[in-house]
């Protein structure tokens, strides 16, 4: 009540100084906020150290499915060379072990080996490939597996133990086993009770049946994955896409670093600007006349024998037509005022242009004018 008695406006929240201050101190922190999306500059760097956006759990739907895809198509022939195979090994026990045998029964079992599992490993390594290069492209970083001594220290491991992609990686893990195992459970609860009766099958029927049911349960849980590998991209793209906000200032200093200070930039196109005016102005002294209009526009031409057509070796408006006007006086080369010529000279050619073929006419009496000009002071 005092403050009021005495002045009202000192009691303003606007004219409060320690106010003033804390609003200072929140606008300071508000453009230090990473607010902006990464620039194109931003993601090329995060991508060299390996900081892109991509999901582990993408790669191992896509494997999964290749490969128990892979399995079933040549399970006939796969069961066929694991089982003559090892009728083989069986059929020749009773004979002499001996280091040979022994050595040839291992090469046998690893050319079995080979062939049952060299299409599978392909088909995996190929879409494991593919999947990469379509998450990250063509990147190569060598950034993730340079060592590192910083993450041998406790405290820092505790902190990454702790962090918040910790605990969503923990988040992520649990609820992938929680759908998977709901999933699982849910196909074979049926399925278990049916297992006994198989003890009444011969052996290929047994493995037939179940490897029908293992193929069912794995293709259901396959595409339980993949759903949970789709979520887990986009989390990972909007994830890095936020790992890699900038402040408006880092967008500032990146626009200086790739475009040029936009002071220096101005400076150096005034100091072009600078020496193609210099230059031009060498020029004037030797053009043949100077068309001017009489205040704002100039133009000197010049014409020697071999030319097609006179040539514009300067061109000025206003303030650099004053320039254009005011070396020529001193170098001794005829100004001829002529308001339309000037005009059309100035908006249609360019320095080193030719004059057009319409102002041939009137650029032609312009000339014949100054020839007979100089031609009578030389008389005189």
């Amino acid at each position: 009540m005092k403050c009021m008695e005495r002045s009202p406006w000192r009691c303003a929240p606007w004219a409060d100084p320690a106010g003033a201050a804390f609003r200072f101190r929140l606008q300071r922190f508000a453009d230090g906020d990473k607010t902006e999306e990464p620039t194109a500059k931003k993601r090329q760097d995060a991508a060299k150290k390996g900081q892109v956006g991509k999901s582990q759990e993408l790669s191992t739907a896509f494997v999964l499915l290749v490969g128990f895809f892979v399995i079933k198509a040549f399970w006939e022939r796969i069961y066929a060379s694991i089982a003559d195979y090892t009728v083989y090994i069986l059929s020749n026990l009773n004979q002499n072990i001996d280091v040979e045998n022994v050595i040839q029964l291992f090469i046998g079992m690893g050319i079995v080996m080979v062939k049952t599992a060299m299409p599978i490993m392909l088909a995996v390594m190929v879409v494991g490939l593919a999947v990469n290069f379509f998450q990250v492209g063509l990147n190569v970083s060598v950034e993730k597996i340079q060592p590192k001594f910083d993450n041998l220290n406790p405290i820092n491991g505790v902190g990454r133990m702790f962090s918040k992609r910790s605990l969503v990686e923990l988040v992520k893990s649990v609820l992938k086993i929680a759908v998977i195992g709901f999933f699982i459970y849910n196909y074979l609860k049926d399925e278990i009770l049916t297992m006994p009766q198989f003890i009444f099958y011969d052996l290929a029927t047994s493995l037939s049946k179940m490897s029908e049911i293992i193929f069912t349960l794995a293709f259901q849980v396959i595409g339980v994955i993949f759903v949970l590998a789709v979520l887990d991209f986009g989390y990972q793209k909007w994830q890095t896409t936020q790992d890699l906000m900038m402040t408006k200032q880092e967008v500032k200093d990146e626009f200086k670093q790739t475009e040029g200070d936009p002071q220096i930039k101005g400076k150096i196109r005034q100091k072009q600007r600078q020496m193609a005016m210099s230059r031009m102005m060498q020029e004037v002294p030797k053009a043949d006349v100077i068309v001017t209009n009489p205040t704002h526009f100039a133009v000197a031409l010049k014409y020697e024998k071999g030319m097609t057509a006179p040539v514009v070796i300067a061109k000025g408006a206003d303030f650099v037509a004053q320039k254009i006007k005011s070396v020529a006086r001193e170098n001794d080369v005829p100004l001829v005022e002529n308001r339309p010529l000037a005009r059309a000279l100035y908006a249609s050619t360019e320095i080193g242009d030719s004059v057009p073929r319409e102002l041939y006419q009137s650029v032609a009496e312009v000339l014949a004018y100054v020839y007979r000009l100089k031609h009578r002071r030389r008389r005189a």
